[in-house]
């Protein structure tokens, strides 16, 4: 990692919702050290600051971040053109750390913004060689509109790619419930199971009792935990939870760590 900004230059910027856009970048001189499903970057907008910002993309040497503007930086980044350079330090934070060839199913359950950090973990997992378990993935979100991803979602059907949102209008043929009504219909071996989950905190804790519930070992249910992040390296203490600071101890942490942490509400 450095403490630095290296300069990357914005080639892509693709809306994905009214709020939300992915953009794909590409380093201008020399890349930054590989990056691992799961971890983050610190991504600089000249003259507005920088954000930690999951990698929603790891393909052909470039990163791809997923961004909903909800704040000066957020929406600066959000309104990037190509050919812009932004500041990427990184990367930070652990990974999804998925087994290899195990034989162990791979369950993953997105709710909103937090499809995008597991949309690595997805592609590597469909792509994968060799043997492994089967793969689940399901998808949640407030509306139809604040879908991720949605071209790719039909590709991921195989062999399970369930989606629902919490309200939808008339024109809306899916599901309709929280993205927990899906384990149902997902296919999987408990206790032979590791299940990822990233969205908002009363999603992963819904999502993390009901897969406890259903027998899948607390320490094999991996969560990913955001709160309030701002320095990356722990210095700053903002993003403290008990004994971790999330920018270096997690975000990616096991649900036997998380659970007792996550009885104190978030802010």
């Amino acid at each position: 990692m450095t403490a630095v900004p290296v300069p990357y230059r914005v080639v892509d910027n693709r809306p994905e919702t009214a709020d939300t856009v992915t953009i794909r970048l590409e380093p201008v001189h020399t890349a930054l050290p590989p990056f691992a499903p799961g971890q983050f970057a610190m991504v600089y907008a000249f003259g507005v600051g920088e954000i930690p910002v999951s990698v929603a993309g790891l393909r052909h040497g470039a990163l791809t971040h997923t961004i909903r503007g909800v704040g000066a930086v957020s929406r600066a980044l959000c309104a990037v053109r190509p050919g812009t350079q932004v500041g990427v330090r990184g990367p930070f934070g652990t990974g999804w750390d998925p087994p290899s060839a195990s034989g162990r199913d791979l369950l993953v359950v997105a709710g909103g913004i937090g499809l995008a950090p597991l949309r690595p973990l997805v592609q590597d997992a469909l792509s994968a060689s060799g043997e492994r378990g089967r793969l689940s993935v399901l998808v949640g979100a407030r509306t139809p509109e604040d879908l991720l991803y949605r071209e790719e979602l039909s590709g991921w059907g195989r062999p399970y790619c369930g989606v629902t949102v919490d309200r939808a209008g008339p024109e809306w043929h899916g599901q309709v419930g929280m993205v927990t009504t899906l384990l149902d219909r997902a296919v999987f071996t408990p206790h032979e199971t590791t299940a990822f989950v990233c969205g908002p905190e009363v999603m992963i804790r819904a999502t993390a009792r009901e897969l406890l519930h259903r027998g899948v070992p607390a320490q094999h249910i991996r969560v990913s935990l955001e709160r309030n992040m701002h320095c990356a390296t722990g210095h700053c203490g903002h993003c403290q939870l008990g004994p971790l600071l999330l920018c270096r101890d997690g975000p990616v942490v096991g649900y036997d760590r998380a659970e007792p942490l996550l009885t104190v509400r978030e802010l």
